[in-house]
């Protein structure tokens, strides 16, 4: 199974997972020409796609789902009340396959688990996908870590976890004291240190890659994310630590259980 996570952030989010014949999208928050130059840029195309799965409606998370799915005639999985959340802004996908949170999707050649996560939208959610050896965990936009989140992504070989913000940045910078409030909630996003301890919990000897993503362009930086990270685990394997940035593709990241 290879990955690449496009894109990360507030700007917009979409990670594109194959194997075989199956090639899936978590999310698209871009445009279908910048989708299709981000693919292009791992050497991939629109025309691979099979289906996109959705974690939750906010806009850098679905901003171009629709289309996408209409111009390369692929179906949309999403639970009841993300599909409700992001109908208008999402319009008809070509086809809409809806499934109940903790539900495990058969896609082709790949098996998509979804579990509940803490964010402020109507039932966001991360997954698990697994070709049946390998198995990726994607778990981002969630305010707080859950006995069943850390259950769920206890054996991946692969992880995209959440590193939001810097403590000390996001008091210290120009967000108004709402939205500081709002970020840090239990429906908002994980700090450096929260998401590193969390990472501590789910290391195990076969863990090959990490991807610290949906970092803050304003409250965060690549090198802090890493630090937090790398001093949460100490001397611990947790294979290669990899930032996600926003404006380019990871490399295809290949997991080999």
């Amino acid at each position: 199974m290879r990955f690449s996570v496009l894109g990360s952030g507030s700007k917009g989010n979409s990670v594109y997972i194959e194997e075989g014949r199956t090639a899936i999208l978590i999310d698209n928050g871009f445009s279908g020409k910048e989708l299709e130059q981000r693919l292009s840029t791992i050497g991939r195309s629109l025309d691979n796609l099979t289906a996109i799965c959705v974690t939750h409606e906010h806009n850098d998370h679905i901003n171009g789902v629709g289309v996408v799915s209409r111009r390369c005639k692929v179906p949309v999985y999403a639970n009841g009340g993300t599909f409700a959340g992001a109908e208008k802004k999402m319009g008809k996908p070509f086809r809409f396959i809806e499934f109940g949170t903790g539900d495990e999707l058969a896609i082709q050649d790949l098996e998509v688990r979804s579990f509940r996560i803490s964010h402020d939208t109507a039932d966001p959610v991360g997954f698990v996908i697994s070709n049946g050896r390998e198995y990726l965990g994607y778990c981002t936009d969630t305010g707080a870590v859950s006995k069943l989140m850390e259950l769920r992504l206890a054996r991946c070989h692969g992880l995209i976890l959440e590193f939001n913000h810097n403590l000390d940045m996001l008091k210290n910078g120009p967000y108004p004291l709402v939205l500081q409030q709002r970020v840090r909630s239990s429906q908002g996003h994980l700090a450096n240190e929260d998401a590193g301890q969390f990472l501590k919990r789910l290391l195990h000897r076969n863990l090959k890659t990490t991807v610290l993503a949906h970092l803050s362009e304003t409250n965060n930086t690549p090198e802090l994310a890493l630090r937090a990270a790398i001093e949460a685990v100490g001397s611990e394997s947790c294979g290669e630590l990899i930032v996600a940035e926003q404006q380019i593709p990871t490399r295809l990241l290949s997991l080999i259980a």
